[in-house]
């Protein structure tokens, strides 16, 4: 695998696949994004001084940081006693947020901005928050119009359903909602602006998201109960959050692409350590089991409130599946993963009930088609998922479309065909994993 032209923070324009390498030995991937970024928001919301270390890396969470900076926090760098690189957070409470001297770009992390959107709908003073042209695009509507509900002034582009949105907070009023789309995101938003608001706010959704939120903010003092379909939070009381000293678990999403990859790449046998076995992140484990992929998965403690171990993965033939329903928002992230071992299966994999794809980085089930395609592969593509008809990928010239998901899954992709792949656009990844090529490296050499 070689790099092409460097930027300055080191990524190539294009990346080069040497194809048929092999996954073997152990790895860690990065710290889980959706983690990371509720640590450092929450942290921001504590009294006191939080230590965080094993942070993603990548531009999303670095968004997040800066925000909070921007919102008056003090944020530095340390190390733990082994020298573990660790980042201090020290929040002053609710009350400790000020008002930000100019807009908040939230770069390209939806979580960051409607996590945000959350906090500062609770608090007495105006602020923009905006991104970059993929957080433009996307739907705002969903958090802004609850919030909304619960008392905030919001507005935004196309009568405040799109960014920049502008908010001005305070005198929230605690309420019930019930969410048309299973949405991690807009759940957190709402349990953040619950507890600054008067009385109880409960948040039920048509299925299970991802429950990082429930999971860590209780270690920190929130009073969250579980309801059916979804949770009620409590407004917080006194000095608002406690602070946390927390070491984040690596990013399951992360390590989806190199389970799959070591899948469907012959002559593979791999162990990702230390990662995040949240029940509502693995979904894609329960979908490769049913391809009949050859993976094992080894609890090791607990930690944050997260299940936390090992994935092992090796090399054998697949099937196709159906994923669809209810399991949908447990897999949302790692469709692109998965579509790479339904082009590898034997069979026709359908995916259904996926339309939130279409408002990713990209529109994920056109991206994840065209690329497939370059690969020689059959996909009919639904309003809200797709066909995928397996075969025997070739090498070719690939792209990223500007979104880290597409390009990581056009790379393990490219990794198992014969013969030497580019994916061009490979600066995407920046947002969330810019090592990747790096480690993918490191385990197939």
């Amino acid at each position: 695998m070689t790099e092409g032209a460097q930027t300055n923070a080191g990524l190539p324009a294009e990346l080069a696949v040497a194809g048929a390498r092999p996954l073997r030995g152990r790895m860690r991937v990065p710290g889980d994004k959706s983690i990371s970024h509720r640590a450092v928001l929450f942290a921001a919301l504590a009294s006191g001084a939080s230590r965080l270390s094993g942070l993603a890396d990548g531009g999303d969470v670095a968004a997040s940081r800066a925000a909070v900076e921007a919102l008056g926090v003090k944020v530095r760098e340390s190390t733990r006693p082994s020298g573990e690189p660790v980042l201090v957070v020290r929040g002053g409470g609710f009350e400790g947020l000020a008002e930000p001297e100019g807009v908040i770009d939230c770069g390209n992390s939806g979580t960051s901005i409607r996590l945000l959107a959350g906090i500062l709908a609770g608090r007495p003073f105006h602020t923009v928050l905006t991104g970059d042209s993929s957080i433009l695009r996307r739907p705002m509507a969903r958090v802004a119009d609850p919030l909304r509900l619960m008392g905030a002034r919001i507005d935004g582009r196309d009568g405040g359903r799109l960014a920049p949105l502008s908010i001005r907070g305070g005198g929230l009023v605690g309420m019930r909602h019930e969410l048309a789309v299973a949405s991690a995101q807009v759940k957190t938003a709402l349990v953040l602006a619950g507890l600054q608001a008067a009385g109880a706010t409960e948040v039920t959704e048509p299925a299970l998201s991802r429950d990082h939120t429930e999971r860590l903010l209780p270690t920190m003092g929130a009073t969250l109960v579980a309801i059916p379909g979804g949770v009620r939070v409590e407004p917080v009381a006194g000095g608002g959050l406690s602070a946390v000293d927390l070491a984040v678990p690596g990013d399951p999403s992360a390590a989806a692409f190199f389970v799959v990859a070591a899948c469907v790449t012959p002559g593979s046998d791999l162990v990702v350590e230390d990662v995040c076995l949240n029940p509502t992140r693995i979904g894609f484990l329960d979908v490769l089991r049913r391809m009949g992929a050859d993976v094992e998965v080894v609890v090791k403690e607990e930690r944050g409130g997260e299940p936390v171990g090992d994935i092992r993965a090796a090399a054998g033939p697949l099937r196709a599946t159906t994923m669809a329903g209810a399991e949908i928002p447990s897999v949302i992230d790692e469709i692109p993963a998965l579509a790479v071992a339904a082009a590898f299966a034997a069979g026709t994999t359908e995916v259904a009930d996926a339309a939130e794809l279409r408002v990713k980085e990209s529109d994920r089930i056109g991206t994840i088609a065209q690329e497939l395609s370059q690969l020689g592969i059959t996909v009919e593509t639904r309003p809200d998922g797709l066909a995928i008809t397996g075969g025997r990928p070739r090498a070719a010239l690939l792209k990223s479309h500007g979104d880290h998901r597409i390009a990581m899954a056009a790379a393990i992709a490219a990794n198992a065909c014969d013969g030497p792949s580019t994916v061009r656009g490979w600066r995407a990844v920046a947002s969330s994993y810019p090592g990747f090529a790096a480690d993918l490296a490191s385990v197939t050499e």
